[in-house]
């Protein structure tokens, strides 16, 4: 481990992040490699909201600094130009308060980018002020998400455009996510950033057969508790040893076995924003529902509820049930919630959580597939939740986009689409024959176990960030 020593003092980091510093992972995971590789003592400073890891909580080199979010739900209703302004400006001054005075002299300010206003300038000036580096660490553009709403050519997008150019250019160095990043940030705005892929840490990896069926034990009554109607899995809820039966898994004489009747098990992490359109999945899952109903030969009358029992109580067919995990939260997850809750499927169910920190590489290496909805505002970043899912070895479906294909690599560790349709193909190329006799699943978890193995996080940082960090120090 490097330490970072000057004048008999431990050199010292602070971490920037306005939002919620338990859903910015790839920052906690920048706090960890600063404590742990480079020997810095680290000050957190975010927004609050959920739990950080439980390995940033208990790391005596990592200070974690919380402030208040800033609502204005009265003036927006007035005016919501006049809102972002004052918002702005308030903000501005919360990180001023704890970047300059909170906050022991850091040696490096580390930012993520978005968002971009006010951090980037409240950064610039805490760093001048206290005789700091400055580094951003490029994860989007913030502008390009702003004109979601508001469309490119808006004014405000416009100003955002200029003010996250002008700021970002004064940092003393920079991370971004991909190399299409790299040359944009290069070409257009003349910042030469470092390329720090997104990697998982340690703790993603394929979960044992102990491990899943105690998380499933864990989460037994969330996951047979239906989120309208009963369905294809709420009907497990009628088992009473939840200790030794799970939907997925039965402990006997001491021993645990995936049962062979269980249902695939498919993972969406979400932010229930624009740039993930969730309703393709929902649209998918409705296609899979009614092509395997067809392929079957089944009509509209059948006895569901018969169904449901048979498979319960053992009967195998080709296609199995399909239970979908989304997890995460954002702006549009009632609504969408509203919509899972009307939709009639015979096959498959959807259940909506936010699970502990420590209990998502769990979940995702409990998995059979991951999907990814994610399609970047700017076209220039990847999403880290399948950077993750690989870590667990899970393979993934991703929404195509221009530069998904640095990360996701057609039939080796995953598959791309861009409609509905396509992923609902998918799906039943995938897990015809499941659990056993499902050879493209198995081939792509390989491909995925290969991809996850091959790089983590402790390693990359090692390799591109820590260089780049002590070279801004001096």
């Amino acid at each position: 481990m490097a330490v970072a020593l000057e004048a008999g003092r431990r050199k010292r980091a602070a971490v920037v992040v306005l939002g919620d510093i338990g859903r910015s992972p790839r920052m906690q995971y920048h706090s960890l490699s600063l404590a742990n590789q480079a020997g810095m003592e680290v000050d957190i400073v975010a927004n609050g909201g959920s739990d950080p890891h439980l390995l940033l909580r208990e790391n005596p080199s990592i200070h974690i600094h919380e402030m208040k979010s800033v609502q204005l739900t009265g003036i927006l209703k007035i005016s919501g130009a006049l809102t972002l302004l004052l918002k702005a400006a308030i903000q501005f001054i919360i990180l001023i308060w704890y970047l300059c005075f909170k906050i022991p002299r850091p040696d490096v300010f580390i930012v993520q980018n978005p968002p971009s206003v006010p951090t980037l300038a409240a950064v610039k000036l805490a760093s001048w002020l206290r005789g700091a580096k400055f580094i951003v660490d490029w994860h989007n553009f913030g502008y390009t998400l702003l004109g979601l709403s508001h469309g490119r050519s808006h004014i405000i997008v416009k100003i955002y455009f200029w003010f996250e150019k002008h700021f970002g250019r004064m940092a003393d160095g920079a991370f971004c996510v991909t190399k299409a990043m790299k040359h944009e940030l290069d070409q257009k705005w003349g910042i030469n950033a470092t390329v720090l892929y997104d990697q998982s840490p340690e703790f993603f990896h394929p979960a044992s057969l102990t491990e899943k069926h105690e998380l499933f034990s864990r989460l037994g009554n969330s996951i047979c508790s239906a989120m309208g109607n009963d369905d294809c899995i709420s009907v497990e809820k009628e088992v009473e040893d939840r200790k030794n039966t799970t939907v997925f898994t039965s402990w006997v004489d001491g021993e645990i076995f995936l049962k062979p009747n269980r249902p695939a098990l498919v993972v969406s992490s979400t932010s229930w924003t624009p740039d993930e359109d969730f309703s393709i999945l929902l649209e998918a899952a409705l296609m899979y529902d009614r092509r395997v109903a067809a392929t079957l030969g089944e009509d509209d009358s059948m006895d569901e509820g018969k169904l449901w029992i048979d498979i319960k109580n053992g009967k195998q067919f080709v296609y199995p049930r399909l239970l979908f995990i989304i997890t995460g939260k954002g702006p549009d997850r009632m609504k969408y919630e509203e919509q899972i809750k009307r939709l009639k499927l015979r096959r498959v169910a959807f259940r909506t959580m936010w699970l502990a920190s420590e209990d998502y590489p769990l979940l995702l290496g409990s998995a059979d597939l991951g999907v990814s909805l994610h399609t970047s505002s700017s076209g220039l970043d990847l999403p880290m939740k399948v950077v993750d899912m690989f870590g667990c070895g899970l393979p993934v479906c991703a929404a195509s986009f221009s530069c998904i294909d640095e990360l996701v690599k057609i039939n080796n560790n995953g598959l791309l689409f861009s409609t509905s349709s396509e992923l609902a193909d998918e799906l039943m190329m995938l897990f015809k024959g499941f659990p056993e006799e499902c050879d493209d699943l198995k081939s792509l978890k390989v491909g995925a176990l290969n991809t996850g193995s091959s790089s983590k996080w402790s390693t990359e940082w090692e390799r591109y960030a820590l260089p780049l960090v002590n070279q801004v120090i001096g």
